[in-house]
């Protein structure tokens, strides 16, 4: 561990950069997630997205809804399948004043789904045929229910895995994403046949433009900004615009270095 780094300025600002790299592509999610539904159902395949449990789940779920609602997708079964996003919908719903979306919309979005609550319930998904939407964590396939549904599909051409965010480096995911032919889950190698899309702009991280707008608008004069929670080309690509676009003092801390902040 370096020896820790003395700082005298008082004001300091730490701040992702998971996209600090890049932009989101300018995709309209709803008719993205349409057009994947639609193609893989004509093929009689499944859909199994990798979701994350709070907040991403419960996002795909409204739009689902609202392409189901306007009869852009056909009426397939939806199953919700992780016990963590199943109690995050539920509170979802129970707290109606702590989001935008109205009482009869997040009641719509619950009874969009079967939830999946059991092992066996879970198990009974992998014995049926498509076409159907399966949303199940984790959102990177690092574990949790979704890697037996990725198992049991990803084998067939006719199905399609749709990733919903950021993949990291060294997940099953980023794999996926990256183009692998074949997939090591449970201690078996998992031939991938299967559609792999991504929706990047489902994300919930911003992309560097966006944080660069809300810093502008922040009115914020940080004495030295820490540049965190990104690939190192993504860190410092965000490293140095803050410096040219705000004069900033920017740091991308190594990996156990520590700052005294005094």
């Amino acid at each position: 561990m370096k020896p820790a780094e003395p700082l005298s300025e008082a004001d300091y600002l730490v701040i992702e950069s998971t996209y600090g790299d890049r932009r989101h592509p300018r995709e309209d999610a709803v008719e993205l997630l349409g057009g994947i539904v639609n193609r893989t159902a004509e093929q009689g395949g499944v859909v199994v997205i990798p979701a994350f449990a709070v907040g991403r789940a419960q996002h795909i779920l409204h739009i689902l809804d609202v392409l189901k609602r306007s009869r852009k997708i056909p009426d397939l079964p939806v199953f919700l399948d992780s016990p963590m996003a199943i109690d995050a919908t539920e509170i979802f719903r129970a707290h109606g004043e702590e989001h935008r979306l109205t009482r009869e919309e997040c009641r719509s979005m619950f009874e969009l789904a079967t939830f999946s609550k059991t092992s066996d319930d879970s198990k009974a998904i992998d014995a049926s045929n498509g076409p159907m939407i399966i949303i199940s964590a984790s959102g990177m396939a690092t574990g949790g229910r979704v890697l037996h549904h990725l198992a049991r599909f990803l084998p067939d051409a006719r199905n399609t895995v749709l990733l919903v965010g950021y993949q990291a480096p060294g997940t099953r995911g980023r794999s996926l994403a990256d183009g692998s032919d074949e997939l090591k889950i449970h201690g078996r190698y998992v031939p991938v046949r299967a559609r792999i899309a991504q929706a990047q702009g489902l994300s919930a991280h911003a992309d560097y433009a966006e944080l660069c707008a809300w810093l502008d608008g922040s009115r914020l004069s940080p004495k030295r900004v820490f540049v965190t929670h990104g690939d190192p080309a993504a860190s410092d690509a965000l490293r140095r615009r803050l410096r040219d676009t705000f004069g900033w003092n920017c740091v991308v801390p190594d990996d156990r270095a520590t700052f005294s902040l005094g």
